[in-house]
């Protein structure tokens, strides 16, 4: 599945995997989010709702532009550097172009919803 994420003017596309926590993802859409910056290697914001990680492994590692779950805090996680295997973490996509705009320092504003939805 194909979501859009706007952020500032600027549109990224994504694609989602087939798993639990994508399906529980989409089925918030659209969001209104504040992106913050943690740790120089994310983007992360807290979702409105906690996410299933039905059949999702214990943690994963990241790469830059994944579109993970942080299942401890129920926070959205997009990177844009690489980390290592973090308990937890639960990949369900990925940013399908340049990750500049996630790169931004500070806090920033995303729409987030299915690709075609125009809200």
């Amino acid at each position: 599945m194909q979501i859009i994420i706007e952020i500032e003017g600027t549109t990224v596309p994504a694609t989602l995997d087939d798993n639990e926590t994508a399906r529980d993802f989409v089925s918030l859409l659209p969001l209104s989010l504040t992106l913050e910056d943690y740790a120089s290697t994310e983007k992360i914001s807290d979702l409105p709702k906690k996410l299933s990680i039905k059949g999702a492994p214990s943690g994963t590692s990241a790469n830059a532009g994944d579109l993970t779950y942080y299942a401890p805090w129920g926070n959205l996680a997009i990177f844009y550097k690489g980390f290592g295997h973090a308990a937890g973490l639960v990949k369900f996509g990925a940013l399908d172009s340049d990750l500049d705009v996630m790169r931004k320092k500070g806090p920033i504003q995303a729409i987030i919803r299915r690709e075609g939805n125009l809200q």
